[in-house]
């Protein structure tokens, strides 16, 4: 059968021609390697038979197209040999207009095929060298000649008009169309639209919405410029997305929250925190009091990809887990996917937390900052170049240690305890399609006395290069550095001092691409790689005479890489569908030692590999698909499913929020976590009255959970993966969301309803038992009100069912040893939780023009002073003797604070 295919004109883009490429140019960049494998499984003249064909079955219209370049390159393939030269040859081929039989089609499927194996068997190296030859088909689509498009573009940048901020889920809306679109992270647009008259709605939360008609004949540039709200001299009404935004787009368990609507929310001590704020969404809960930990539809904290300007913040908390590490003078909002995760994402099971931070004002120069119990912050900004560069520093300290020293105790003046943090972010526009932006962030906490001394900190650093080829094709390239590091241990000067230090460090490259191919079709393809480093621990004894051994934990490094593909689809005016498909890959590579362990979990043996050896890889394939049908102008039924697969791992002391945390890579021995998920939503928005709600369910199973044995030993321990068990993990639950975005009051109520259960046959008899984030009830209350224009009020309460423990449920005397019977894993839980904040805020020249504008701000958290525990421990009663009794202790009764904030 020798059917011929449609030949390609006109330049137009087909599969045909993208997987001629790809592969001609796999060929010619490992000819020396793939030749001799495919001459071994294909005979040579077979291949040359295939390209042959493949360049010489043209129409006659395609052999006038190709001119003068297809006889120079007859001219050029009579004076190159047979064999390795000819994919050479066909490097230099054009394949602008190919023609295909299903013979060349079987035959090219057959050789790709081989490739495939080829580059599995050689896993990392022509892995990452494979991506990057996916990179360079995109040229064509960027020189596309827009004369030859069926539809044409209007893109460019939406900006806050006072300081040039881009900003980022900025909403379009074309009214004769009932679409639109929204700026991605760096505040870019791009629509496909055929040629006519069209009326454009530019909005976001906080700012004037601008209404623009006009003609659109032409691939068109328009940079908008949004201002806020404040600068209005009359009541304007204001809105951050088409009121049915959450109702037509496919994506469902995403939650957005700008920075305005995060300061707005009681603050725990005065300090505005976006963690917190996420702990108030449904299906979000905090893993401890007070902590920024918090567990995503039953996952443990691991299992959240948080990350600052793309570089992933490994333990996004300061001073024990109260407070977070993000600045909030410094973040300009985040979103939170906790169902449909996107496939530019991987690496967590259960959520991704994108903070991103202020590019700065890029027109004049502004501070801002705070003065409260426990910390100050201030923030600077301004040109660097006027309009076309910008700089942006802010730092935060606390001064705790300053409180302590007034203390009549002397044990508590002679504590120091602080952190600090500084984040600085520069970008500048080279042109009209390029700019470069650097962030770094760095931050450490202190705690230290005569006797101890403990100390962590997190460093980030992101390079990225945006760079636009067309009005339809944006990218993103990034370099990206993160570590964490912790050192605790005795200080010089005391008896015996040690010291023993533990962290983490990663070094990724990324390349991200946005193809706005259709008002139809947005299309997302991106690359990334990724080296690990862990460093357990490092321990020993400060000195020459100390009694303490060195203990150095062997580090471990691996290599993560990811490719990526994923499509937003409205395949009518009712279904809109968005999928995607991830391929990741994990080796590890030495130096390492592994050691065997038998079912027993007993070590029996170990191997030992060289610097650079890989030693062990997992490959892994993550689809997600999701799609909303929508009911009528205002519902929407929304489903999705989505594969994750996790490769680093988390040994976790407890859920307080500690830093003496180890991650861990998959390796022989640990298989990683693979999650599937499956959600179903029913959105409806009631117009009249501008509410949102939502009702999502889900169900998730977790593949190779990771438990730890009774009484595992977790730090310092070189045989850890001997502590560890396996099993299955399922969690699945409801969750409602009525929110309130527009008038004087506003804010949302969320319940979930969720379970977590692990079965794991080593722990609890094999029995399913509820895992430590299994708390079935889950209420929050958050509302604003704005009393006038100086005065606002704020609160919001939360409702939780206790956390599962394990208790003491007997005891068996041992010689003279008294020894605790427990309770099955989590057989018990705690009282339940609940607690009200509040806040109030003035802002005595909230309409002045002034260059300086103030406000304060008096907060009290647990306003009713519930007593929440934080532990219970059994202890002996000292008035009953065997006995002992169940001993509460709780971290925080009434804690008012007061903060001043500034601008100027």
């Amino acid at each position: 059968m020798h059917e011929l295919l449609p030949a390609n004109h006109d330049g137009q883009w087909n599969s045909g021609r993208i997987a001629c490429r790809f592969f001609t140019l796999t060929v010619v960049l490992f000819q020396d390697e793939i030749l001799p494998y495919i001459s071994g499984t294909v005979c040579c003249c077979e291949v040359n038979s295939f390209y042959r064909q493949m360049f010489s079955s043209t129409t006659a219209e395609n052999k006038s197209a190709k001119g003068a370049r297809g006889r120079r390159g007859d001219g050029e393939k009579g004076r190159r040999s047979e064999g390795k030269q000819n994919f050479q040859l066909c490097s230099d081929l054009s394949t602008e207009h190919l023609s295909f039989t299903s013979e060349t089609i079987d035959r090219f499927c057959c050789l790709t095929s081989i490739i495939i194996t080829y580059m599995f068997q050689k896993k990392i190296f022509l892995l990452f060298s494979y991506l990057f030859v996916l990179v360079l088909p995109l040229k064509q689509i960027a020189a596309e000649d827009p004369a030859d498009r069926r539809h044409i573009g209007l893109s460019g940048y939406i900006k806050d008009a006072a300081t040039g901020e881009t900003l980022l889920g900025a909403t379009i809306f074309v009214e004769q169309t009932k679409g639109g679109t929204a700026s991605n992270a760096y505040g870019f647009y791009s629509l496909r639209l055929d040629p006519g008259y069209y009326s454009f709605t530019f909005s976001y939360v906080g700012y004037v919405s601008q209404r623009m008609t006009f003609q659109l004949q032409r691939d068109t540039v328009l940079n908008v410029n949004l201002e806020a709200e404040q600068a209005q001299l009359k009541e304007v009404l204001v809105r951050g997305e088409r009121f049915n935004e959450q109702v037509s787009k496919a994506q469902m368990g995403v939650n957005k929250l700008d920075i305005k609507s995060i300061r707005q929310i009681p603050a725990f001590m005065g300090e505005v925190d976006v963690i917190k704020a996420i702990q108030l969404l449904p299906g979000v809960q905090a893993t401890s009091e007070g902590g920024s930990g918090f567990s995503v539809r039953g996952g443990g904290p691991d299992q959240n990809l948080i990350m600052l300007d793309e570089a992933v913040v490994y333990n996004p908390s300061h001073l024990l887990g109260f407070f977070s590490v993000f600045n909030n003078d410094a973040v300009k909002g985040l979103e939170l996917y906790k169902g449909d995760i996107p496939a530019m994402y991987g690496g967590r099971l259960s959520s991704v937390v994108d903070v991103r931070m202020n590019d700065g004002n890029a027109t004049s120069y502004h501070g801002q900052g705070g003065l409260g119990t426990i910390s100050s912050r201030l923030m600077l900004e301004g040109p660097i170049q006027k309009d076309k560069s910008s700089f942006m520093v802010a730092g935060r300290r606390t001064y705790a240690d300053i409180f302590l020293a007034l203390s009549r105790d002397e044990q508590i003046r002679n504590n120091t305890l602080y952190f600090y943090d500084l984040n600085a972010k520069a970008n500048y526009i080279l042109n009209d399609r390029n700019r470069l932006f650097l962030t770094g962030y760095f931050g450490k906490d202190v705690f230290k006395n005569d006797n101890f001394e403990l100390g962590w900190g997190n460093t980030t650093s992101t390079l990225r290069w945006n760079h636009l080829f067309n009005s339809s094709l944006f990218s993103n390239f990034s370099l990206i550095y993160s570590k964490f590091n912790y050192n605790l241990g005795v200080p010089d000067g005391q008896p015996n001092p040690f010291e023993w230090k533990a962290g983490m460090e990663d070094v990724s490259l990324k390349g991200d691409f946005t193809w706005f191919a259709d008002d139809k079709n947005t299309i997302r393809i991106g690359l990334i790689g990724t080296n690990h480093r862990f460093q357990p621990g490092v321990a020993g004894g400060k000195g020459s005479d100390t009694p303490f051994n060195r203990i150095e934990m062997p580090e471990n490094q691996a290599l993560e890489a990811a490719v990526y593909i994923s499509n937003e689809q409205k395949i009518s005016a009712l279904l809109t569908m968005q999928y995607g498909l991830r391929f990741s890959l994990f080796s590890n590579y030495g130096p390492a030692t592994v050691y065997a362990y038998d079912e027993a979990f007993e070590r029996y043996d170990s191997v030992t590999y060289g610097k650079g050896k890989i030693f062990n890889t997992y490959t892994a394939l993550e689809p997600r698909v999701s799609l909303a049908y929508t009911l009528t102008e205002f519902s929407s039924l929304k489903a999705a499913y989505t594969r994750n697969v996790q490769y680093i791992h988390l040994a976790q002391n407890s859920t307080g929020g500690t830093p003496l945390d180890i991650w861990f890579p998959s390796s022989p021995n640990v298989r990683p976590q693979r999650g599937d998920q499956f959600s179903l939503g029913y959105f409806h928005n009631f117009p009249r009255w501008k509410v949102e709600t939502s009702l999502e369910s889900f169900y998730k199973i977790n593949h190779h959970a990771i438990d730890f044995k009774d009484f595992a030993e977790l730090l310092l321990n070189e045989y850890l993966e001997g502590e560890l068990r396996f099993g299955k993990a399922r969690s699945y639950g409801l969750e409602a969301l009525v929110r309130l975005n527009e008038g004087r009051l506003n804010g949302w109520i969320s319940y979930t309803y969720s379970r977590t259960l692990r079965e794991i046959p080593q722990i609890n008899g094999g029995k399913a038992y509820p895992a430590s984030y299994d708390r079935p009830h889950d209420i929050s209350v958050v509302a604003n009100y704005q009393i006038s224009p100086k005065l606002s009020a704020g609160a919001n309460w939360v409702f939780a069912t206790g956390s599962p423990v394990t208790f003491p449920t007997g005891r068996f005397v041992i010689g003279n040893t008294i020894a605790p019977v427990y309770s099955e894993r989590n057989a018990y839980r705690l009282p339940a939780y609940h607690r009200l904040d509040l806040s109030l805020t003035y802002s005595p020249r909230a309409e002045t023009r002034r260059k300086w504008r103030g406000e304060w701000n008096l907060s009290v958290y647990n306003a009713y002073y519930r007593k929440n525990p934080w532990v219970i421990n059994f202890v002996p009663d000292p008035k009953v003797p065997n006995a002992t009794y169940a001993e509460m202790t709780y971290l925080f009764g009434i804690v008012p604070a007061i903060t001043y904030n500034f601008k100027f």
